[in-house]
């Protein structure tokens, strides 16, 4: 089952003001993660709750994941 994302207003607004080009990237890459758990995901170290961070090229999406 797939993974359902929940954007912040602020995710939203630096989403707007990345280039579409490069926002769209992103956009695939988060799609990717949310249907199949596949991406570049690393666990940060001593962040409670745990934060992930995932590549998209040269940017970087920093998220939880609530299951």
């Amino acid at each position: 089952m797939a993974k359902r994302l929940v954007w912040t207003e602020q995710a939203k607004s630096d989403v707007r003001a990345i280039e579409q080009p490069i926002a769209l990237q992103i956009l695939k890459t988060l799609g990717r993660y949310v249907l199949t758990g596949e991406g570049a995901t690393k666990q940060l170290k001593g962040i409670t709750p745990p934060l992930l961070r995932l590549r998209s090229q040269n940017h970087r999406v920093f998220f939880r994941d609530h299951h």
